[in-house]
C-alpha cells in the first residue's frame, strides 16, 4: 500500500486510531499507582510511599535492575483473585480505548506463589477479566506465562507444573527478569519441554544484553518471536537471519529510554530496524511505570525520528498481527480492518 498521499500532520491522529495489537505487554507493570494505593488499603498492606504522587516520584531507574525491584514491590498488592481481576480489566479498558484489537499478555506467577499466593488464584483473575474484554469490549486477549530468569530452571519447571492444570488459559511461555548473568540457555530444558507440550515460545533477549544472548534465544530456547530484540544491529547475519526469517521483533521505545538502554528517543534504532526488512512492531513493555501505552510509545517515537512516516506507520501495526499467534483468518480480517483505515486516509488526503 502507497502511502505518500498522507500528510505527516496527520500522524499523530494515525497512529492513535490505527486498529494495532499488543505483543509486550506486562500485566504486573500495567498497575498504576492509584490502583496501588488501592489495593493496598484493600488487603490492609502498609506501602514505604505515604502518597500517589512521592511513589511516581520514585520511578527513575538507571538500569534494567532499578525498575525490577521497584517493580516486584508494587505486585506485592496483589493477593486476591479480584485484584489480579481489576488490574487485568484496567489494563484491557485502556487498550480498547487505544484502539488495540488484540493483545497478549505476559504475567509473573512467580513474582506472586513466591508470596504463598495459589497460581489458581493468579490466573483465575487474569483469565476472568480477559473473558469479561471480550464479551463486553469485544477485544481478544491471550495470556503468556513468564518464567523469571534470574530464578532458577529448576523453579521454572515447577511453576510449569503448577500451571499444566490449566492449560487451556494460556498460550505460551516466555522468559524474563535480569538479562545480565542469565543467558537463555540456562533454560533450555524448560523450554524443550514447553515445545513438546505445544506451548507459543518468546524470550526476552538484546534488550540490556547482546547480540548473542538473541542467538541463543533462537538456537537453544527455539523462540518463535524475540521481546525488544534491539541490540541485533550488532550483528549483520543476525539481522539478515531475522529478516529472511521472519522472526518478529517486540520494540518498547518508551522502555528502551526510561531504562537507559537508548539515550533518547530520538537515537532508537526502529526506524533502522524496519529497513533491515525485520518484522519490528511498538510495544509498550510496563506502561505504569515507564510513561506511557502502546499509542504513546507510537506518538512519542513518530515525533523523535522524522524518518519515521504513514508508510511505517502502516508497516508497524500490520506486522503487529502478522506477529500475533492468533489463527490466519483472524490475522486476515485485522489486516483488512487495517487495510480500510488507510484507505480511507488516502482518500481524504
Amino acid at each position: 500500500m502507497n502511502l505518500n498521499c498522507i500528510s505527516r500532520k496527520n500522524l499523530p491522529d494515525i497512529l492513535c486510531r490505527m486498529p494495532k495489537a499488543e505483543l509486550h505487554i506486562h500485566i504486573e507493570g500495567s498497575l498504576e499507582p492509584e490502583l496501588i494505593f488501592e489495593l493496598a488499603a484493600r488487603n490492609r498492606i502498609h506501602l514505604p510511599y505515604p502518597s500517589i504522587r512521592e511513589l511516581r516520584t520514585a520511578y527513575t531507574f538507571t538500569d534494567l535492575q532499578s525498575f525490577l525491584d521497584l517493580y516486584y514491590s508494587g505486585a506485592g498488592v496483589l493477593q486476591k483473585e479480584e485484584d489480579f481481576f481489576d488490574m487485568t480489566w484496567a489494563y484491557l479498558k485502556r487498550a480498547k480505548a487505544e484502539n488495540v484489537l488484540h493483545a497478549e499478555i505476559f504475567f509473573d506467577p512467580q513474582t506472586h506463589t513466591a508470596r504463598g499466593i495459589p497460581f489458581e488464584t493468579v490466573i483465575s483473575g487474569l483469565d476472568r477479566a480477559i473473558r469479561r474484554g471480550r464479551e463486553d469490549l469485544g477485544l481478544s486477549a491471550s495470556l503468556i506465562l513468564c518464567f523469571l530468569r534470574h530464578l532458577s530452571e529448576e523453579d521454572a519447571f515447577a511453576v510449569l507444573e503448577d500451571a499444566l492444570p490449566f492449560r487451556d488459559k494460556f498460550i505460551g511461555v516466555g522468559l524474563d527478569s535480569s538479562e545480565r548473568g542469565n543467558p537463555p540457555g540456562k533454560f533450555a530444558g524448560v523450554f524443550a519441554r514447553c515445545r513438546e507440550l505445544g506451548l507459543r515460545l518468546v524470550a526476552h533477549a538484546g534488550e540490556e544484553g547482546s547480540a548473542e544472548d538473541i542467538r541463543q534465544a533462537l538456537d537453544l530456547l527455539k523462540a518463535e518471536r524475540i521481546d525488544h530484540g534491539v541490540h541485533c544491529l550488532e550483528d549483520p547475519q543476525l539481522v539478515e537471519r531475522l529478516a529472511q526469517q521472519r522472526i518478529p521483533l517486540t520494540v518498547c521505545p518508551l522502555s528502551n529510554v526510561k531504562l537507559c538502554v537508548f539515550p533518547n528517543l530520538a537515537a532508537h534504532n526502529i526506524g533502522a530496524l524496519l529497513a533491515a526488512g525485520i518484522t519490528a512492531t511498538i510495544n509498550s513493555d510496563d506502561p505504569a511505570y515507564f510513561g506511557g501505552y502502546v499509542n504513546q510509545n507510537y506518538t512519542a517515537t513518530f515525533a523523535a525520528l522524522p524518518e519515521l512516516g504513514a508508510q511505517e506507520a502502516y508497516q508497524l501495526a500490520r506486522n503487529s498481527f502478522q506477529a500475533s499467534f492468533m489463527d490466519e483468518r483472524m490475522k486476515d480480517g485485522w489486516i483488512r480492518k487495517l487495510d480500510e483505515f488507510f484507505a480511507h486516509f488516502c482518500l481524504k488526503a
